[in-house]
């Protein structure tokens, strides 16, 4: 019985957050596995376009069920995270289809570094030493993952950062609006122009739409539909409920869940270059987190 009381007050003892952010990390993991599964069958751009035409109708039934307030007057601010979520998950999609899962996450992990120097430059906030520091040891891990000693550099890493890079600005713009919009809206808003590009690119060389008929494959895409929700749903509550930086730190532990599930899919395992990369992303990330 003493052992059971144990057991619930340790669980109670955890921060929600904490527990919130796990579970998003570890969902978000899977998601990225489905989609590089899926990968091999459709191109990113369906997968993306797929992923949040489902995400879009579950936000809808959510919003039919629970009626909440809509504020014009920041409206563009809503748009605008729309924009630079919608641009960071194609990236992403594209770099989990293209490199190893577990590399394509760690270069969208770079978005703290990001955040911080776009609040210099937007929000007028200080850069401490420590933090500058961190900034050098994030971009070195960068440079240990590309690899570019005296080859050319992959053009999908750059995009990989890049993505981290549209996912900063993303988190730049909900700073400004959590306490405006219902986390389902702002959702909503990325899911939404999250469809429209790839209806856009539709109608250029650089998507190859087909017809799928395989159960099997509709299956998995709306598997990853709730999953990519629920993991959403997840990380908004996190930031929600506990200290950022605090949930900044536990959020790469989505690494080392990407890194498995990649290895299960195929990837080999990291070389000692982007083991030292990894290393020195999440050491700079954890300092650039700590207040």
């Amino acid at each position: 019985m003493s052992e059971n009381t144990n057991n619930l007050s340790f669980f109670k003892s955890i921060d929600k957050g904490i527990l919130f952010m796990l579970l998003s990390t570890l969902i978000g993991a899977l998601n990225g596995a489905v989609a590089k599964f899926l990968s091999q069958s459709m191109d990113p751009m369906e997968i993306v376009f797929y992923r949040n035409f489902l995400g879009v109708l579950i936000v809808l039934y959510s919003l039919k069920k629970v009626t909440v307030s809509f504020d014009t007057s920041k409206v563009h601010l809503l748009l605008l995270r729309g924009v630079f979520g919608a641009l960071a998950m194609v990236l992403f999609f594209y770099t989990i289809a293209t490199i190893p899962l577990g590399e394509a996450v760690v270069l969208n992990k770079t978005s703290p570094f990001f955040v911080t120097i776009l609040a210099y430059y937007l929000m007028k906030e200080t850069i401490s030493l420590r933090t500058f520091f961190a900034l050098i040891i994030g971009f070195l891990g960068i440079i240990f993952i590309m690899k570019p000693f005296g080859v050319e550099v992959s053009f999908e890493h750059i995009l990989g950062v890049l993505g981290g890079f549209f996912a900063a600005a993303a988190y730049a713009t909900i700073k400004r609006i959590k306490e405006i919009y219902d986390a389902r809206l702002i959702m909503l808003s990325f899911m939404g122009v999250g469809m429209i590009i790839p209806i856009a690119l539709f109608f250029t060389p650089y998507a190859d739409f087909k017809l799928h008929t395989d159960p099997f494959i509709w299956g998995l895409i709306c598997f990853m539909a709730i999953i990519s929700t629920a993991s959403q749903w997840f990380l908004t509550r996190a930031y929600s409920l506990s200290k950022a930086s605090i949930i900044g730190v536990v959020s790469y532990s989505n690494i080392p869940f990407a890194i498995g599930f990649g290895v299960i899919l195929g990837d080999s395992i990291p070389d000692m270059y982007t083991f030292i990369g990894i290393s020195l992303i999440v050491l700079g990330g954890i300092l650039v987190s700590k207040k």
